[in-house]
């Protein structure tokens, strides 16, 4: 079974907002790359939106329903926060599925859940069997070894750092989900001062794709955000901050060159 990973670096959903308008949708090409993948026409997605509170899921569950089912005629279900008291019935659920997605909100608290409950456990043998393991933000970060994350800022307000921390290890490295937004690029590059690693930075409307051990990015457009999509892998080296370019294209590479400190082309900021 090849193993399947769609991490997201951001893009909106097209969600109902407060005032009646919807989000634009921007995660389109993504969407359809992760359906498939699957290698089926009406494959069975299943969301785990437990990076946000539990009276939040259903919403976000709706959402991305109005994708999946709607749009790409998948036969949707969820796995509310609440259910992972039981865990037989949830097993019974991944095994259901072949898609398997996670939202963006809070890494730290849904990470924490997810050990305290054995659901990351049940996490790792889904992508061990092929399912396709993916989300955004946070359901980008939790795939990785590491990840830049925002939860104490969702926590406990704005004035809050990012920090660093540990997630399923699926993948090795820190990932960064939304690299563009004011002030993500300076603090991983201070987090990474203290961490024996690299970070793999996507903007928004930007997805590293992985597929056993080959990669490439999907992108769509950004132009909402004034940038063209982009990737980026950094590092300290000998006192200097290395930085590479993740190409675009549509070819996979081999994904040791990119889990490797081997600068190939450095960008100015």
């Amino acid at each position: 079974m090849s193993r399947k990973i769609v991490a997201i670096g951001g893009g909106k959903n097209g969600r109902l907002c407060s005032d009646g308008t919807y989000d634009p949708y921007e995660t389109g090409p993504m969407d359809q790359e992760i359906i498939r993948l699957t290698g089926k026409e009406q494959p069975h997605f299943l969301f785990i939106g437990h990076s946000v509170p539990l009276e939040g899921q259903d919403f976000y569950f709706n959402t991305m329903r109005n994708i999946y089912e709607k749009m790409y005629g998948c036969e949707c279900r969820d796995i509310k926060s609440s259910e992972l008291n039981n865990l037989d019935e949830v097993q019974k659920k991944v095994e259901w599925s072949d898609i398997i997605y996670e939202g963006g909100g809070n890494t730290l608290d849904m990470i924490k859940l997810w050990k305290e409950t054995g659901f990351d456990k049940i996490l790792r043998t889904a992508w061990e069997n092929g399912k396709v393991m993916c989300g955004v933000s946070a359901g980008a970060n939790c795939w990785f070894k590491e990840c830049s994350s925002d939860s104490l800022q969702i926590k406990y307000g704005p004035d809050q750092p990012l920090i660093a921390m540990d997630c399923l290890g699926f993948v090795d490295g820190l990932f960064v989900p939304h690299c563009d937004a004011p002030g993500r690029y300076e603090s991983v590059k201070e987090l990474l001062k203290t961490r024996d690693t690299f970070s793999l930075s996507m903007s928004n409307c930007t997805a590293l794709e992985i597929i056993d051990d080959e990669y490439r990015l999907i992108t769509s457009d950004s132009s909402a955000y004034g940038i063209e999509s982009y990737g980026l892998k950094t590092y300290w080296s000998d006192g200097e901050y290395i930085e590479e370019q993740i190409q675009v294209t549509k070819e996979f590479r081999n994904l040791s060159d990119l889990l490797s400190k081997l600068a190939i082309k450095k960008v100015s900021k």
